[in-house]
């Protein structure tokens, strides 16, 4: 049966022009790149080689929506190069940017459909991304046979729920300087890469005010 859902992953994956992880040109970078993945690095090298065939490795142009509000199809992403965002907006079009997630992290709806739900956000490219990315029914199917391996992404899913969460409730409880020196606190690493106007957008700042904090050397 894994064969043949493999087969048939080879024949989607061609028809999407999006090769699978063991046909691409930059199979053995990619390899070690996404050993280093926070939800695949304690991976055995024999659970890897179960995974690997059904991996699909996409290059995304910057704006790009991986995933749409209000989808039922699903995808499990694993960050090779580049920043995704995760955004939520209403009818009238008003955005709220929910997190982001850059290199050996993931974006994902796994809550989403163990609920039996739609996705309740989008998920873009904030930049030209490149990322491997796996049906939900693979995934989910690949942890159900691997107990360790659910347990570790099932808490790593709810650390990064209880993040979102905590940056929702920083935004009523914090000022503007104080939304930004959490943000700094929290990813250094992100600070100068993410473009101004985004990174005001998701401490709810207006540009002007970020630019001016940045002045006071809050960044």
């Amino acid at each position: 049966m894994f064969a043949i859902l493999c087969e048939s992953r080879v024949a989607l994956a061609a028809v999407a022009n999006m090769p699978l992880l063991t046909l691409h040109t930059d199979a053995e970078i990619i390899r070690v790149q996404l050993r280093q993945n926070l939800a695949l690095r304690h991976l055995t090298a024999a659970q890897w080689q179960e995974l690997e065939p059904v991996l699909e490795i996409g290059d995304y142009p910057k704006g790009e929506t991986l995933e749409h509000q209000g989808d039922a199809s699903m995808e499990q992403y694993f960050v090779i190069d580049g920043i995704l965002k995760r955004v939520v907006s209403n009818a009238q079009g008003k955005e709220m940017i929910l997190r982001f997630a850059a290199e050996n992290d993931i974006d994902t709806s796994y809550a989403a459909w163990r609920l039996k739900k739609p996705i309740p956000y989008a998920i873009r490219a904030l930049t030209r991304v490149r990322a491997a990315r796996v049906s939900m029914q693979h995934w989910v199917d690949f942890l159900e046979r691997h107990a360790v391996v659910k347990a570790a992404f099932e808490l790593e899913i709810m650390q990064l729920m209880s993040e979102v969460m905590a940056h929702t409730i920083t935004l009523h409880l914090l000022d503007a300087s104080g939304r930004v020196q959490r943000f700094v606190r929290k990813h250094p690493d992100l600070v100068e890469r993410l473009p101004r106007k985004e990174l005001a957008s998701y401490l709810n700042l207006t540009p002007e005010t970020l630019s001016r904090l940045n002045r006071r050397k809050t960044l």
